[in-house]
């Protein structure tokens, strides 16, 4: 670790117990001030449980906590006004319309009541919500639920935002804008810490990404740093018009020691531990009569230092990111 009294957040050895249960298993970490951290993990790794932790929800077991400089293991209030919190489920109240919501959000930071009125319509306008303020909040769509609720965690313009899972569940375009909404937020100044199990996400927005395995965690590294370890690693996509099970056969005749991977009726992936030139590839499908219709080579991606360093396949993440 480096100079703690630089980190925004400084954990170290944070440990969990529920009953007999490691959830969180002496994690360490800093998030640098200005950054956006993401915690990238399946669900049940411990991603929320370390989010409860660094947030005052949850007391460690053992192990100690750095907020912004100061020691707070034994009393996070004494950070929690530095701190803005959007849980995995929305807290706001459906009987209240949204404009209602940030200014009770806003009155318990002690907002006073032209200062709260001022930054509810700020947000409300900053979030393309300002025509639906006076809707009652449980008649908002999942993505307005969730861009609300990012907009109350925000009220008090914290220096530290933490975000769980925050586009689990809502439509693309959501989720598009909430991300764009997120790269703003940091670019003003907040540090972000970004629990997710979208692998996409955390690669579009984060500085530095740690991987959580079991409670473990496992690497700690930028972006560039991550697939860097993966760059000895080829892989090139063929699709064609029709006859993927020839074109398989052929392939895997004409190379026996590559990886083939079928990820639909026309499109297949060859994996290789060294380049592999396209021309070759097209000219033999189609001296047996398959047409090839694309051909790309695929850069090395987060998914690919994912499966590398977890040992976890990509499909199980993708089946809890589809089941939340």
């Amino acid at each position: 670790m480096g100079d703690t009294m630089d980190a925004a957040i400084a954990a170290k050895r944070l440990t969990k117990y529920f009953h007999d249960v490691c959830a969180v298993d002496e994690v360490s970490f800093e998030v640098r001030d200005g950054e956006v951290f993401g915690f990238l993990g399946p669900n049940g790794a411990g991603k929320t449980t370390t989010i409860n932790i660094l947030t005052g929800l949850a007391r460690p077991t053992s192990g100690s906590l750095c907020i912004l400089g100061q020691e707070v293991t034994g009393n996070i209030k004494r950070a929690q006004h530095w701190m803005g919190i959007v849980p995995d489920e929305s807290n706001l109240y459906p009987e209240l319309d949204g404009r209602e919501n940030l200014c009770f959000c806003a009155s318990l930071y002690g907002m006073r009541w032209r200062e709260r009125e001022a930054r509810a319509r700020e947000l409300l306008e900053q979030f393309g919500l300002t025509a639906v303020a006076r809707r009652h909040f449980g008649a908002y769509s999942k993505g307005m639920k969730r861009k609300l609720t990012i907009a109350a965690g925000i009220i008090h313009r914290p220096r530290i935002l933490f975000l769980d899972e925050p586009t689990t569940g809502i439509d693309v375009a959501s989720a598009r804008e909430i991300r764009r909404l997120l790269a703003e937020l940091n670019q003003a100044g907040t540090t972000i810490f970004l629990t997710t199990h979208y692998i996409e996400e955390a690669e579009r927005l984060c500085h530095r990404i740690a991987f959580l395995v079991d409670g473990r965690l496992v690497r700690v590294d930028t972006l560039g740093n991550l697939v860097r370890a993966v760059q000895d690693k080829h892989t090139v996509e063929l699709s064609a018009s029709g006859g993927l099970g020839e074109m398989r056969s052929l392939l895997r005749d004409a190379f026996p020691n590559e990886h083939f991977e079928e990820i639909s009726d026309t499109r297949v992936l060859v994996r290789t531990d060294h380049p592999l030139p396209l021309a070759p590839l097209i000219r033999l499908l189609e001296q047996h009569g398959i047409q090839v219709t694309e051909a790309r080579v695929i850069r090395p991606s987060l998914e690919d230092v994912f499966v590398q360093i977890t040992g976890l396949e990509l499909a199980r993440m993708k089946n809890e990111s589809s089941r939340s």
